[in-house]
């Protein structure tokens, strides 16, 4: 059990802490909840969730709530490595004695990387159930998922996924502002287009663009820490090899079969079961880092078994596996987006294909929103031709009619076969 005078300092050192600059982010939350429920914010490691917790507690402080009422506890603290169940309940109890009078106030809570404390969602619970006070909780790609907190809380949390900067962010940290989103002048264009370039191939985790330089090593530490090291730690992994292989050989991938995947393998000495594969695949998956989209049909049973598309949590890794794709980045971007505007995956967002694919297919309910396809080039007759037949054929076959092709300089708006199409840059679609 950690000495109480250990807790009372961590307590006091953040009520004495000046919150560091913070850049809005997209993703916005309700603090005044009006049910009893847990707010949990989870994303991969280093995506900035830590910030997002600085940014709702600067909130409530211009909201005149006085920062008495507010703990801060972050789980990762060295001070908190031997921390347990009843240093859980001490903190609190700490809290209130030195705030007697929060006892009768309501209160805001914010517990960074809780899931390293065991049977922390006991804890969690008897707050919701008897303490007037909000809690927010953070989850990082390989100790918290959400399915765990949905299970391990009951239904007593609302979700939220925060991903790597957008591009409306990354303009945002580079103080390049735009007023319309339809008309730039000449000079605001070329800014936004030249910031959408240095965004297209490096991504946005937040460390890479606040430190440029030094933008390589931090991308190879995320990498080796966060995704290798993590990802077999929490699941006892053995072969680290594997892991390894079957990260390089997702992000090279457009579609992942198990069954290739499983042969390759072989082909190199390499014993490993399918089910493992499977179970590897979801590991990914469930840690925010591949996201595998399946085939649009209106057969649950035939969307389960189509082949997946396999996107990436940030473009970052394909510079650093792949170097030059910009097909591959484009359409990950636009996947990344759809993703960051809630859109939840294999639920409302699929791929289509029937003889020809189309990237992705937007429902909501019964029904077919948007088809949206991704071209590089789209100035190439064949190639526009190709993308064009498909989506058409797409919007006949799914009776829709907001047909759109995204390009990466090519706008306008046509008539093709009595279908309208609107083509549309990928630097303008993410601010839209």
């Amino acid at each position: 059990m950690i000495d109480k005078k250990i807790l009372a300092r961590i307590i006091l050192d953040f009520q004495k802490t000046k919150l560091p600059n913070i850049i809005e982010r997209d993703l916005k939350i309700n603090l005044k909840i009006p049910i009893k429920r847990a707010i949990a914010i989870l994303g991969p490691r280093r995506c900035g969730k830590t910030y997002y917790l600085y940014s709702l507690i600067e909130k409530l402080l211009k909201n005149k709530i006085k920062k008495e009422r507010i703990l801060y506890i972050n789980f990762e603290d060295p001070k908190l490595v031997e921390a347990d169940l009843s240093d859980l309940s001490a903190l609190l109890d700490i809290f209130y004695e030195i705030y007697p009078d929060n006892k009768n106030k309501k209160c805001w809570l914010f517990f960074d990387e809780i899931q390293n404390i065991s049977k922390w969602e006991n804890f969690t619970r008897n707050i919701i159930d008897n303490e007037n006070a909000q809690i927010f909780l953070t989850g990082s790609s390989s100790k918290l998922l959400s399915k765990e907190i949905a299970t391990s809380m009951r239904g007593r949390t609302l979700n939220y996924l925060l991903l790597p900067f957008s591009f409306k962010e990354f303009l945002k940290v580079k103080n390049i502002q735009y007023k319309n989103k339809k008309f730039f002048s000449s000079e605001g264009k070329n800014k936004i287009l030249n910031a959408f370039k240095i965004y297209f191939s490096r991504g946005g985790y937040p460390e890479t663009i606040l430190y440029p330089i030094e933008r390589k090593k931090i991308i190879e530490e995320i990498i080796e820490v966060t995704i290798y090291r993590d990802l077999i730690e929490r699941y006892k992994i053995r072969n680290i090899k594997i892991i390894k292989l079957m990260f390089n050989y997702l992000v090279k991938s457009k579609e992942f079969s198990t069954h290739k995947f499983y042969n390759f393998l072989k082909s190199i000495n390499i014993k490993v079961s399918k089910n493992s594969l499977y179970n590897y695949l979801e590991f990914f998956n469930d840690a925010f880092i591949f996201f595998p989209l399946r085939k649009f049909s209106f057969s649950l049973k035939k969307i389960e078994q189509s082949l997946p598309k396999i996107y990436i949590i940030d473009n970052a890794f394909i510079s650093e596996i792949i170097s030059e794709d910009d097909g591959k980045k484009m359409e990950n971007l636009v996947f990344l987006s759809l993703l960051g505007k809630g859109l939840n995956v294999n639920k409302n967002i699929f791929y289509y294909s029937n003889g020809n694919e189309v990237d992705f297919i937007i429902k909501e309910k019964n029904k077919i929103k948007s088809i949206i396809q991704v071209c590089c080039n789209i100035t190439d007759f064949i190639t526009k031709e190709r993308e064009t037949k498909a989506i058409i054929k797409a919007g006949e076959e799914l009776k829709c009619n907001n047909l759109i092709v995204i390009t990466y300089d090519y706008e306008n708006e046509e008539k093709i076969k009595n279908k309208k199409i609107k083509f549309i840059p990928l630097w303008k679609w993410l601010l839209e």
